[in-house]
Order: C-alpha cells, then structure tokens, then sequence
C-alpha cells in the first residue's frame, strides 16, 4: 500500500479521500489554489502545496505542477477525485510516466470510454443496446439530413468529450437545428477543449439508471448495484437514491452483467460507472461510461458497507478485490441530496460569500460528505457543490424520512443554497410515490419553486416552532421589566393563556398558548385543534429549534426580526407575521408597500466573468433577447432583456469580473 497520495482536486472529495487514508494509515499531500489557502481539505491534508492563481486553468488543471509537487513531496500515487483532471488520459498517461499510479483506469480506457462516440461503438461491440443517433462527428448540415429524418425530432446532441451534461442540447426541429449546434460546440469546446458534436435520438421521460462496477488487475470485475439519477435538471443531478424503485432483481442483474462486459471488453480497472437510460416502454439503452469515482458514491457504501476509495486504493496498489460478485450484499436503502450554492429562484444561478454560519446534520443514519465550514469562502471560480447528505434506512420511506429530517437540521447562512428545495422535492408526492422521470423538474417545478400546497399539517408545525419563539423572546422583554415594575409598587399580571394572530401568505391561525418560559411543556391550540409541545432546553433562541409536536419530533430552521418570524421545514420556507389580538387590529390601518417602478438597466443576477457582450450601443433588442454572457462556477449564463427598448450604454466589457446586481448596461428611457 502506498505511504503518501496526493490529491488533486479540492472541496468535499479531498476531504472525503482525506478521512479513508487516514483510516489506512496513508498519508495525503492536498493542492490548493490562492483563495483556497484556508480550505478545509488544506488544514485536514498532513501537507499542503500552493499550485497557483484562482483560475482552474492555473492551477487545479496544471498537470505539470501537479506532478511536480506530488514527486517534490514524495508520493506514490495521484488520487484525481472527480471533476478537473480525473477523466484525462492525458494526465493518466504524464502520472504515470512520471514514476507515480494514476489511481483510475489506464490512460487508453479512459481515452476510449471518454470519447462518446467511440465507447458508443465498443458498447455495441459488447452486445450493448445503443440509443439511435448518428455517431460520427457533426460540424454542419452537410450529408445528415437523410439521417435526421431516419431518425426524427426531437434530437440530442452530445459533446464526444465530457460528460455532467455540459454541451448537451436538446433540438426540436430543424429550422433550430444551425444555431444550437453552434452553441452546442462553443460550450463544448469550452468545457472540455474539444468541439467535436454527435446526435441521438432524444428519448423524453425516462429514468436514468447507472451501475457501479470495480475491476481490478487481477482480471476480478464486480458490480456493486445501481443508482436511480433521474432528479436532474440541465442534466445534473440533485437526488440519487439506491436501489431504484424502478429496477428489480432481474433488470439488475441484466445491467450489471452488461456493464461488466463493457468494462471487460476495454481492459477497464478501478471504479467506473456505466449510465442506462429506461424509457417507458421499459427498454434499457447505453449512453456512457464514467471513468471516475462519482459524486453519489457515498448511497453505495450505505447499502454494502464498503469503501469505495478504498477500494480503488488497493486495486491501484495491485491488490486483488477482496470481493466476489456472490459475496455482494446489498442491504436497505439509501439517498442523497447534493447542496450547492445556488438560487434556486433565479433560474438555479450560482452564489457566492462567506459561510457565516454553519451546523451539519447529525444522526445514526446521517452522512455528511462537506468541503465548507464557518468562514469558508464561496467563489466563482469552481464548482457550487457544497456538500452532500446521505441518508440510510431499512426500507426506501424510512430512508426518505431521515434525509428530509437530516435537511431540517442544516444550517447554511452566508451563501443561497437549494437546500430547500432539494427538500421540497423529496416531499413531493410523485418523489415519495417513486413515480418520476428525468422531466421531474420541468413537470413539477416553477420559478425555482416546487408547485405543489405545502402540507398543512407541516405548516402549522412550522407556525408553532415561530409562535412559540415569538413569545419567548417577548416574555424574556416582560420578566426584565419585572424590577422595574416592582420599584413602583405594581406587579404584572400572570396570564395562563397567551393568545396571537398569525399570518403567513393567505394562511390565517389563531392561536393560543398554555405554559410560562420555564416549562418545557406547552398546551398549543391552533385553530381549536390541540397540539402538546415540548421544547428542549437552551434552544429556543437559537436559529435551529427542536420540537416534540404531538410525540414527534422536528427540526426547524428561524430567523426573526421583530413581529416577523422566518421558518424552513420539509421543503417549505415561509415568513409567519405574529401579533397579539390589539397589535393586529392595529396592523390592519399600517399603509401598504408601494410596487416599484421597473428600472431601465440590465443587472448581473450574479457574481462571474463577462464573457461576451452580445449588443453594441444604440441598438435596438427585444423582451427575452440575450445581451451579455457570464461565466461563474464553470457554467456559463445568458442574461437576457427585461423588456423592449433601445440600448443607451455599455457598462462592462469582455473579462470583467461582475457582482450580483451591478448593472451592465442602460436603456434609453
């Protein structure tokens, strides 16, 4: 086994490689770039190499100082994670001429099983059912059309290099077809220095299903279950789970035996996953191959207690699996929600900050794979995934349930993340029924919103957990006027029911309250419905409250300020106006908020790199029209006219770093 590995990437995996090389005795060399000095995968490494600049380019995708410092520091071998340089062959290939193992597949795996196009063709040559598409490379119209109309709109173009969906673009018909291609082909060239495109059929609604397999040198090729991917959106996904309530034994076997084949027919070793499609017809086609540890690999290890990074450690050190395919035990269910920095309102755009506050989720059957902690700074240069809960139970609900409570209990301030909404999905009832697709997202979400009434019962939870924090900071103001009231001869009337009106959107409750600030126990009725609390001690000012409502127990997320009390639960996130009865007659005579006139400029909807300016001054462009593209978190966005008008003035320029809400350009009014 080997003495030190130095890791190169960044965030939750490093940490997360971190904690099974020192379970192993190993020791890790991380890398870092100039604002990442402070990270936690730094200060949990035994040593640490500054590599460079911000920009990816710089540093985490510098091969040559990679190596350099992996061999200036004494190691063995080059753990690449996932992201940045781990599905290069070309790094693959300079690790190992380096004197150093590349823990992943060889160089020539990668290179055949990352190029689209042809791991399409080694699929078919191991017997693997394709989706219908042209497979060789489209630069224009020229000589398709008969194979388009073969096949039939609507189309999927697909980048031959990469994969997390970037370049991939869906084409509806063929007057779209020209320009999509060319966008298709910028991203593309972009994201993974290399334009070459080539098409599907676009297969709408199904489910995405992968398998894990490992393989070692030893000619040892084992399959460790699927994974359900299908909550996606832009094709990244945001809920994994395992197994699929879509796959049963059969189909599982039938999959596992042909992502086997396919990793055999190449020479593959380490960890792979192989990617299915399920259409609705219950067909099952090929689509890639992922020559990397993925970022739902933690859902894997819940259901077969093992170590994934573990494994592909020893297999890169020449040991054989310490598994056969029969010793695989599959046990229980498990889920995962990925928590990034972005706002899920604004159309999923990227956020940045410091984290200014941050509690992780706990729990028996709670994992937090984390990169962030309190001061951690989110920028635009990487990544937005955060973090990622994974939960474990027996049965897929009892699974569900401890992701949802372990997402009550996380704390993020300082940053926008979908935290919420990842929980609001996973109380939705078409999740809960396991009745979904991969068009989950465009079917059930608007606005960044998922559209379906919140649950009254968890509404009135959440109106409880505000109430009861309302009156208890309100009845700390009474008991410190206590002296005060004493020294004049008076003594404040003890009131054995405390009664409140409380507004949230167009929901009303009257509310009564029975108990006093030292009890834990309090009589809560709610519309004359009877609810039995009972607070725990030293919480109740905190901004995570625990509640026992009726025998069980909650998690809640508050921020208040003055009458008004903020509250996150199960997906729901509302503000809660709390008056008492004379407060509320007199709120009813407060004037009423004016709208605000539509400002005539474009603003930046986030912080990121002007990449293109898309008009020039005095030109005219329409509601909806793209005027300038920003880059942040390696995703780039068109930011688009808010109205008809006439452009007066350019305000940024290409290679601009941007903040959220700077304006860009001017309209004449």
């Amino acid at each position: 086994m080997f003495q030190k590995v130095l890791i190169a990437n960044r965030g939750e995996i490093a940490v997360r490689i971190i904690k099974t090389c020192k379970r192993l005795g190993i020791k890790t060399v991380a890398v870092f770039s100039d604002v990442d000095f402070r990270s936690l995968h730094v200060r949990e490494a035994d040593e640490a190499v500054n590599i460079g600049p911000n920009k990816p380019t710089a540093s985490y995708l510098d091969m040559g100082k990679i190596i350099a410092a992996a061999l200036q520091h004494n190691c063995q071998a080059i753990h690449p994670g996932y992201g940045f340089l781990s599905e290069s062959a070309v790094f693959a290939e300079l690790v190992s001429q380096a004197g150093l193992v590349f823990v992943g597949p060889s160089a020539p795996a990668i290179a055949t099983l990352g190029n689209k196009i042809a791991s399409k063709i080694l699929a078919i040559k191991a017997g693997l059912p394709v989706v219908p598409g042209y497979s060789d490379t489209i630069t224009d119209m020229t000589g398709i059309t008969s194979v388009i109309e073969t096949i039939g709109y609507p189309l999927l173009l697909k980048p031959a290099a990469g994969g997390g969906g970037r370049g991939m673009r869906i084409v509806t018909g063929h007057e779209l077809f020209t320009a999509t291609l060319k966008t298709c082909q910028e991203e593309t060239r972009k994201a993974f220095g290399d334009d070459k495109v080539f098409l599907e059929r676009y297969i709408s609604n199904p489910r995405h299903i992968e398998i894990q397999i490992m393989a070692d040198h030893h000619g040892r090729i084992i399959y460790l279950g699927e994974r359900e991917c299908s909550i996606q959106r832009r094709y990244q996904k945001i809920i994994e789970e395992t197994p699929s309530p879509a796959v049963d034994e059969s189909l599982r076997r039938r999959l596992g035996t042909m992502a086997c084949d396919l990793a055999r027919e190449v020479g593959y070793t380490n960890a792979g996953t192989v990617e299915f499609i399920l259409d609705q017809e219950g067909n099952v086609f090929f689509i890639e191959m992922n020559t990397r540890l993925q970022v739902e690999h933690p859902i894997t290890e819940l259901v077969t207690a093992l170590d994934l990074v573990e494994l592909q450690l020893r297999i890169a050190a020449d040991e054989p699996l310490p598994i056969s395919q029969e010793e695989v035990v599959l046990h229980g269910w498990a889920m995962e929600a990925r928590i990034c920095a972005e706002d899920t309102s604004r159309g999923f755009l990227p956020t940045t900050g410091i984290i200014s506050r941050y509690t992780a989720p706990r729990g028996r059957n709670i994992r937090v794979d984390s990169g962030i902690e309190a001061g951690s700074t989110v920028g635009i240069y990487y990544d937005s995934l955060l973090a990622k809960v994974a939960a474990w139970g027996e049965t897929r609900e009892e699974a569900r349930r401890s992701l949802v409570h372990g997402l009550n209990g996380y704390h993020i301030e300082g940053v926008i993340t979908n935290l919420d909404f990842a929980n609001a999905v996973l109380n939705h009832p078409s999740f809960v029924a396991g009745s979904f697709s991969t068009a989950f997202i465009d079917e059930h979400c608007a606005d960044g919103q998922v559209q379906t009434p919140p649950c009254q019962e968890h509404l009135i939870s959440m109106m409880i957990a505000a109430t009861l924090v309302y009156h208890n900071r309100a009845n700390l103001v009474r008991s410190s006027l206590k002296p005060m009231v004493a020294r004049v001869g008076g003594s404040p009337a003890e009131k054995p029911w405390h009664h409140y009106m409380v507004r949230s959107n167009n929901d009303m409750f009257k509310v009564r309250l029975h108990g006093d600030h030292a009890s834990s126990d309090w009589t809560v009725v709610v519309n004359d419905k009877l609810y039995q609390v009972v607070t725990p001690e030293f919480e109740f000012y905190r901004r995570r409250l625990k509640l026992n409502i009726n025998g069980e127990s909650h998690l809640f997320r508050l921020e208040y300020r003055g009458n008004f009390m903020w509250s996150a639960f199960c997906g729901i996130t509302r503000v809660f106006e709390i008056y008492s009865p004379l407060e509320w007659e007199l709120a009813q005579y407060m004037p009423k908020t004016e709208k605000m006139i539509a400002e005539a400029v474009l603003r930046c909807p986030m912080p990121g790199l002007v990449i293109d300016v898309m008009v020039g001054k005095g030109e005219r462009v329409y509601h909806g029209q793209e005027l300038v593209i920003i880059e942040s978190m390696k995703m780039e966005s068109g930011i688009a006219s808010p109205s008809d008008g006439v452009v007066e003035e350019i305000k940024v320029r290409v290679g601009q770093a941007v903040e959220t809400d700077e304006i860009l350009l001017t309209f004449k009014s």
